[in-house]
C-alpha cells in the first residue's frame, strides 16, 4: 500500500516559493553555499544586511549542502575484481621476486607489496640467488615514492608528449645519419642482455653511433686488467667461504669495493666452527668497514699499500723485485704474508687500489697461490665503465663533434670532475637528451629530459655474472607519465615489439629447462657450466717494479663510498640521509676524515658543544687547480697518518630537496676518475655542525657490555674464563646472577606457547647497518632532520653502536681500567680511556629494545602503556601512552623514543611522511605515531603474529625457523636470528645454549630475550 506521507528536512521546504529549495531540487551537482565569506569575517557579518531568518536558512541549509558536496569525491579509475584472484586478499601481502641494477646496486630481491603498493625490499633467498640487499637496496623502496621524481618528459624545460619526444629525436638520429654526424649512447652499467641486443639493433639502423658505458664510481683500472689478462671486460670474483686467510690490500670488500655483495660468504667463515675461523687482515688509509671488521689492521698510506702487494708478490712467486722498507710496519707486514704461504690454496689477495698493476699483480698472486677463493672463470658483470671513452666523449663534445647525444642512468655533469666540461658540451650539441628519474644537473643542461620509470616499475633483465640470468619485473603501474629508455630504442629502430615481450624473448633464449613463469616467479637462472678462464701471459714483474716506483708526498686523498650513499644517485631519499654511517656514527654530512696527528698540525678540532652536540673545523682541500672549500673536518680513528678520506655523493643542488642539499661533491676532486689523489689541506675559518649520534667512542674498559675472547683463548680455556657470569651479592656473598635465589621479581611459565628470542653474532656482524633501514621500512620509522639528531632525537628503533679501543685492543683496556688504584689514578686513568687509539680495533653492536623478561620499563609507566606479552615480546599500546618518559629514564639500554613532535603531515619535518606521494610507503600494518607518545622496537610483532595466523590457516604448526622480524630477514651474514626458543629445533633455541652466549647488563636481573655471542678474534700472527 503506497504512502501518502510527505517528508521534509527543513522547515524551509514548506514555503513553495523558497528559491534556495528551488535551485538544491535543480542542481545534479550541489555547490558549497558560500557561509563562511560572511559567517567567518566578523567585520563582513557586521556590515552584512542578512536577516536573522535568512541567517537561519543559510545555517540549515549549508549542513546539507556541504553533507550532499562531500558525497562527490574525486574520480578514481580502477577495474573492479568481477572474478576476484585467488591469489590477492585484501590486507594480506604480496611478495614478487625482481632484481635492482641501478649502475651501482645490483641484487636479486623480493618486493612486498599490499594491494599492489610497494613497501618494502626483502632479500631473495632461494638459492643461488646473487641477494644480499644492502641499506641503500632497502631505501630503494622510498626513492620509489621521491616526490621529487620527474613526474613528464620536458623538451626545453617544458611539459611536453612522448610522441614529441620520439619524434624529435628521431628526426635529429635521420639528420645525423644523412649527415654522417656522430651519434652517442651514454649509459650506466646496465649489464642487460635485451638492453645489449637493443644497442647492437639501435647501431645497425644508425652506423655512426657509438655506445659509451660510465660509471660515476669507477672500476675501470680493474676492467682493463681484467680485460688484458682475460680477455673480456669483467671483474674477478672471489668466495671468501673458501679462504682461511685474506689478505685486503685497500679493498673495502665488505663495503661496495667492485660491487659489493661478499658479506654473507665472508661471515660464514667468521664464527669459530669446530676450532677455527678465517683470519682477516686488512692493510688500508682509511678506516673502512672492511678494515673495522679485520683481525689484525695495518693503516698504511697509498705507496706502502703498492709496496705490500710487492712484498707479497716476491714472498709467493719467490720473485725478488726491489721494493722500499716499510719502516715500523715492515716486521707485522712480513708476520701477515708468512699466514698467506701457510694457507697456500686457502688464502686470498685482493686490492683496492686504483692501479691497473695493482690489479694484475692480485692475479698473479692469487694464481700462483692457486687460491680457491679466486674465481676467475665466473667473473662479474656489475661494473662495465670505461674512463678511456668517457674522456674521449668529452673531448668530441666540447670539440662540437656530437651531433646527437642520447643519456640513460647517468648524471656526468655532477659525477665528472670536469662535469663543466661536459655541460658546455651539451651546448654544441645538435640534440642531447637524457633519461632520467630527476630534473638533475645533466637534465637542466639537455634539451630533452625524458622522464624515465622508476626499476620498481619496470621490465628488464640483468646477467650479474657468468652463467646468471635475472628478470625485472614491475611490482606497480608507472605513477607518473614515464618510458623506458629501452620503449624509446625500439621505437627508434621502428620495432613494434613491446619491451616486455622482447625480454620474454631474450629470457627464454637464455635459459633452459624453465618456463617464462617459472623464471618471473623464482627472478633468476642460473647455468650449470664448468667455469674456466685463460689468462693470457703477462710480465708480472713488469708490473710489480711500477708499483715498487710508487712514493708517498704530500697528502694522499682518498675517495671513497659510504654504505649509506653510495654514488648518490639516492641522496634525496631521507632514509639515508638520517642512516648513521657505521664508521663514524655521523648522519646528514659527508666529510673529510683525517688522522688525529695530521689533524694536530693543522690546527683541526672536533668538540662537542653545551647540549652535546658535535662541532668541527673546516679545511679547504686543493687537488691540482681545483679546490674544495669549507669542507668539514672529522678526526678519523684508525686514519693512517699522511692520509684523508672524502666520501662520495654528497652536494647535489639539482633535483633534490633543500633539506637534502647537503655535503660538498667529491666528484670536483675525482681526477681521470682516480680514486687516489694527492691533495693538501688548510684549515679555514668557521666551525661545522655535524649529526652525530654517538659521541662516546670507547668502552672505557667495560668488558661486561662487549665480551670477546681470542681464538687460542677459545679453543684451551673453559667458557667460565672468556665468557664470565656476573656476580651480584646475596647475603654479603657472591651470587651468579643466574641463580633464582636473587631474583626478586615473581617469574611466569613462559614454556608453553611461543617465547620469542633474538641472537645476535657479534663475529657475524659486520655493522654494515641494512637492518636499520629495514626496520625503517617495517615499522614506518620517522625521519626528522639534521637538528634533531643533534639534539639526540633520533627515531631509530635499532642502533648499531660502534666501539673503538683505547689501547692497542679492548683487552688491554680492561687491564688499564683494573690495574688503576686511588681517587687520582682512576680519573687519570678513565680520563685516558675515553680517547680512541691511533689504531683501534673495533667492534659493531646492534641495540634495540632487549624485551626483558623482568622489564624496568614496565613497572614504572603510570598509565600501564607498556607491558610484557604472553610471547615474550615488550609490548606498547601507543594510545595508553601519555608521554611521562618514566619508562625512558628507567630503561639501562636507551633503547625508547619520544616523540618530541608529530613528524607525520608536518610542514616542519618536509620527509615523506609530509606529502601524499611519500606516505605510500607507509607499512598499514603498523600505525604511524603522534606526538606525545613513546616508541621502541616492537620485536616485529606484526610479522610475528601473521606467521602464527597463516600457520593456522593451512592447519599446520609453524615450521622451525619461520619466524622472522624485519632486522633478522635483512641480515644476509646471519648475524641476526629470530624464532621461538620453546621450539627447540629452531636455530635460536640451538643458539641460546651455546657457550658464547650473554645478555647485555645481564648483571642488572632484567632478563632480556635478546642474547648476544661473545666476539672471538683471530688475532695471532
Amino acid at each position: 500500500m503506497a504512502s501518502n506521507k510527505k517528508y521534509w528536512t527543513s522547515v524551509e521546504e514548506l514555503n513553495e516559493n523558497s528559491s534556495i529549495v528551488e535551485t538544491l531540487r535543480n542542481n545534479e551537482f550541489v555547490e558549497e553555499i558560500p557561509t563562511d565569506e560572511f559567517l567567518g569575517d566578523a567585520e563582513k557579518l557586521s556590515a552584512s544586511s542578512t536577516t536573522r531568518r535568512d541567517f537561519l536558512k543559510y545555517v540549515g541549509f549549508s549542513t546539507a549542502a556541504a553533507t550532499l558536496a562531500a558525497c562527490e569525491g574525486p574520480v578514481v579509475k580502477s577495474i573492479p575484481y568481477v572474478v576476484q584472484p585467488d591469489q590477492i586478499i585484501p590486507g594480506v601481502a604480496d611478495y614478487y621476486a625482481t632484481s635492482i641494477a641501478d649502475g651501482f646496486d645490483f641484487a636479486n630481491v623480493l618486493i612486498k607489496t599490499r594491494e599492489g603498493r610497494p613497501i618494502k625490499v626483502e632479500n631473495n633467498n632461494l638459492d643461488k640467488a646473487r641477494t644480499g640487499a644492502n641499506a641503500r637496496v632497502h631505501a630503494s623502496v622510498l626513492s620509489l615514492y621521491d616526490n621529487f621524481r620527474l613526474k613528464a618528459p620536458l623538451v626545453e624545460g617544458k611539459e611536453a608528449s612522448w610522441d614529441t619526444v620520439l619524434s624529435t629525436v628521431s628526426q635529429s638520429l635521420n639528420d645525423a645519419q644523412a649527415t654522417g654526424g656522430k651519434i652517442v649512447v651514454l649509459t650506466n652499467t646496465m649489464a642487460s642482455p635485451s638492453t645489449d641486443k637493443l644497442i647492437a639493433e639501435f647501431t645497425a639502423k644508425y652506423p655512426t653511433t657509438k655506445h659509451v658505458v660510465y660509471d660515476a664510481v669507477s672500476s675501470s683500472k680493474a676492467l682493463d686488467a681484467y680485460q688484458q689478462v682475460y680477455g673480456e671486460r669483467a671483474l674477478a670474483d672471489y668466495d671468501f667461504a673458501a679462504a682461511d686467510v685474506i689478505f685486503s690490500v685497500g679493498a673495502d670488500f665488505l663495503g661496495d669495493w667492485q660491487g659489493g655483495g661478499y658479506d654473507a660468504a665472508y661471515a660464514s667463515n667468521r664464527v669459530p666452527k669446530n676450532g677455527k675461523m678465517s683470519k682477516h687482515i686488512q692493510a688500508e688509509s682509511i678506516m673502512s668497514l672492511s678494515g673495522a671488521n679485520a683481525d689484525v689492521r695495518i693503516p698504511v698510506n697509498v705507496a706502502e699499500q703498492k709496496h705490500i702487494l710487492v712484498k707479497i708478490y716476491n714472498a709467493v712467486t719467490g720473485s725478488s723485485v726491489s721494493v722500499p722498507s716499510l719502516g715500523d710496519k715492515e716486521a707485522l707486514v712480513n708476520k701477515a704474508i708468512q699466514q698467506i704461504l701457510s694457507a697456500k690454496s686457502k688464502a686470498v689477495v685482493v686490492s683496492g687500489i686504483d692501479d691497473v698493476d695493482a690489479q694484475k699483480l692480485v692475479f698473479a698472486i692469487n694464481t700462483a697461490l692457486q687460491s680457491e677463493a679466486f674465481l676467475p672463470g665466473v667473473p662479474k658483470f656489475v661494473r662495465q665503465g670505461n674512463d678511456a671513452d668517457v674522456a674521449q666523449l668529452v673531448q668530441d663534445l666540447k670539440a662540437g663533434q656530437v651531433h646527437t647525444l642520447i643519456m640513460s642512468g647517468v648524471n656526468p655533469v655532477y659525477t665528472l670532475a670536469n662535469g663543466a666540461d661536459f655541460a658546455e658540451g651539451l651546448a654544441k650539441t645538435k640534440l642531447a637528451v637524457t633519461f632520467t628519474l630527476k630534473e638533475d644537473e645533466t637534465a637542466v643542461h639537455s634539451k630533452i629530459a625524458a622522464a624515465a620509470p622508476h626499476y620498481l616499475e619496470s621490465w628488464g633483465d640483468v646477467a650479474m655474472a657468468k652463467g646468471h640470468y635475472s628478470v625485472i619485473q614491475p611490482t606497480i603501474r608507472p605513477l607518473f607519465d614515464t618510458k623506458q629508455f629501452q620503449e624509446a630504442l625500439l621505437a627508434w629502430t621502428g620495432n613494434s615489439t613491446s619491451y616486455y615481450d622482447y625480454v620474454k624473448a631474450v629470457g627464454l633464449a637464455t635459459v633452459s629447462g624453465k618456463t617464462w613463469n617459472q623464471l618471473v616467479h623464482d627472478g633468476f637462472y642460473q647455468a650449470d657450466y664448468t667455469a674456466t678462464a685463460n689468462a693470457s701471459s703477462f710480465d708480472a714483474n713488469v708490473a710489480a717494479g711500477n708499483l715498487a716506483k710508487a712514493k708517498h708526498q704530500g697528502l694522499d686523498l682518498v675517495l671513497y663510498t659510504k654504505v649509506g650513499m653510495g654514488d648518490g644517485q639516492q641522496a634525496n631519499n631521507p632514509w639515508l640521509q638520517e642512516f648513521p654511517d657505521p664508521i663514524t656514527r655521523t648522519t646528514w654530512d659527508n666529510y673529510v676524515t683525517i688522522s688525529r696527528a695530521d689533524a694536530e698540525a693543522l690546527g683541526v678540532k672536533n668538540y662537542n658543544v653545551a647540549n652535546g652536540a658535535l662541532n668541527g673545523s673546516y679545511v679547504s682541500i686543493t687537488v691540482g687547480d681545483v679546490t674544495l672549500d669549507k669542507v668539514p673536518a672529522l678526526i678519523q680513528p684508525g686514519q693512517a697518518a699522511g692520509t684523508i678520506g672524502l666520501a662520495f655523493g654528497y652536494g647535489k643542488q639539482e633535483g633534490i630537496q633543500k633539506e637534502m642539499q647537503v655535503g660538498v661533491s667529491a666528484y670536483k676532486l675525482y681526477a681521470n676518475q682516480n680514486a687516489e689523489q694527492t691533495a693538501s689541506v688548510a684549515l679555514v675559518s668557521g666551525d661545522h655542525e655535524f649529526a652525530c649520534v654517538q659521541l662516546q667512542k670507547t668502552l672505557m674498559g667495560r668488558g661486561d657490555i662487549v665480551k670477546e675472547t681470542t681464538l687460542e683463548v677459545f679453543n684451551t680455556k673453559d667458557a667460565s674464563e672468556w665468557n664470565i657470569i656476573p656476580m651480584v651479592s646475596l647475603d654479603h656473598q657472591p651470587t651468579p646472577v643466574t641463580s633464582p635465589s636473587v631474583d626478586i621479581w615473581e617469574s611466569f611459565d613462559r614454556s608453553i606457547g611461543h617465547h620469542f628470542n633474538l641472537s645476535i653474532d657479534l663475529n657475524s656482524c659486520t655493522g654494515c647497518g641494512a637492518c636499520v633501514i629495514a626496520c625503517h621500512s617495517e615499522n614506518n620509522v620517522p625521519v626528522v632532520g639534521k637538528d634533531e639528531v643533534r639534539r639526540s632525537r633520533d627515531m631509530h628503533w635499532l642502533r648499531i653502536d660502534r666501539y673503538y679501543s683505547s689501547e692497542d685492543t679492548f683487552a688491554d683496556d680492561v687491564v688499564v681500567k683494573n690495574d688503576a688504584s686511588g681517587l687520582i689514578e682512576n680519573v687519570k686513568t678513565f680520563n685516558g680511556l675515553e680517547h680512541a687509539n691511533d689504531n683501534p680495533q673495533v667492534v659493531f653492536q646492534p641495540v634495540m629494545c632487549q624485551h626483558c623478561n623482568h622489564a624496568p620499563c614496565e613497572t614504572v609507566c603510570p598509565v600501564a602503556a607498556t607491558s610484557h606479552g604472553r610471547q615474550g615480546q615488550n609490548q606498547m599500546a601507543y594510545n595508553r601512552c601519555v608521554g611521562t618518559r618514566y619508562c625512558a629514564n628507567n630503561c639501562p639500554y636507551k633503547v625508547r623514543r619520544f616523540n618530541w613532535f608529530l613528524y607525520s603531515e608536518n610542514d616542519a619535518f618536509d620527509y615523506n611522511m609530509n606529502n601524499g606521494i611519500g606516505r605510500m610507503v607507509l607499512n598499514p600494518d603498523v600505525n604511524v605515531r603522534s606526538r606525545g607518545v613513546m616508541e621502541k622496537c616492537s620485536m616485529c610483532i606484526q610479522m610475528t603474529q601473521l606467521t602464527i595466523l597463516t600457520a593456522k590457516r593451512e592447519g599446520r604448526p609453524v615450521d622451525a625457523n619461520e619466524f622472522q622480524t624485519a632486522c633478522s630477514s635483512a641480515c644476509s651474514t646471519g648475524a641476526m636470528t629470530f624464532g621461538d626458543v620453546n621450539n627447540k629445533a629452531s636455530d635460536v633455541a640451538r643458539l641460546a645454549e651455546g657457550e658464547r652466549v650473554y645478555h647485555l647488563l645481564e648483571h642488572l636481573g632484567t632478563k632480556p630475550n635478546v642474547f648476544y655471542n661473545v666476539k672471538v678474534r683471530n688475532t695471532q700472527l
